[in-house]
């Protein structure tokens, strides 16, 4: 190449005549960092085992679904940021085993938590009959504060559904403050909706003038 059109080449551009053309082209491709998150919020998912709650972690924070998730041992947690209300907010969703074994392990989680979304499926009719023993745990370990959610997973298997939308209904009509929705970790199906509108409903309770860095359980 000419190195006539290479000196041209490097000395245009914005910056100054004085400037070090390297430092100038340095300047032009030189990023800004990212803006830091306003608030931080802590959520953990917690249900009976196999009813969903890695898929929909997964499906949430990476737009990925695993057709044959391994039982999560322990804890496990994922990294989110989202924008709402003009904020930004950096969610740490924590993802529990479903197993009694895990409960010593898990129900630490639920301390300080601004919200919890219990999962069952709907294929599965003792994933439903568990939902008064999630309840307690609750009750036990959670902050009246906290905002629940109840989630219907695996609506792709409408066809082998078991738990009806109006049983389910009927069970978060008898639970002040408790929501409800159906959802596809598989199919994406209102996944993300469900999720944000948790975080909306803890946005809207202007929570965030008292604390700063919150949490939120998902169940």
């Amino acid at each position: 190449m000419d190195s006539r059109y290479e000196i041209k080449r490097m000395a245009g551009g914005g910056g100054s005549a004085n400037a070090s053309p390297a430092l100038g082209g340095q300047s032009r491709r030189r990023k800004m960092p990212p803006r830091p998150a306003d608030y931080k919020l802590q959520m953990i998912i917690i249900g009976s085992r196999g009813v969903g709650k890695t898929s929909l972690m997964e499906r949430f924070t990476d737009d990925t679904f695993c057709e044959a998730c391994k039982s999560t041992v322990g804890v496990d947690f994922k990294i989110k940021t989202v924008e709402l209300r003009g904020k930004k907010i950096r969610l740490q969703i924590w993802d529990t085993a479903g197993q009694e074994r895990f409960n010593s392990i898990t129900s630490a989680y639920y301390r300080g938590a601004k919200g919890i979304v219990l999962v069952y499926d709907i294929t599965k009719q003792e994933t439903f009959d568990d939902l008064p023993k999630w309840m307690k745990m609750i009750d036990k370990y959670a902050s009246e504060e906290a905002e629940l959610l109840l989630v219907g997973n695996k609506l792709d298997c409408e066809t082998d559904r078991i738990v009806t939308k109006q049983t389910a209904e009927r069970f978060v009509s008898r639970i002040s403050g408790l929501r409800f929705c159906e959802a596809s970790a598989k199919d994406n199906f209102n996944v993300e909706e469900c999720f944000l509108k948790l975080v909306d409903d803890i946005l809207a309770k202007n929570v965030f003038l008292y604390f700063p860095i919150l949490s939120c359980v998902l169940l």
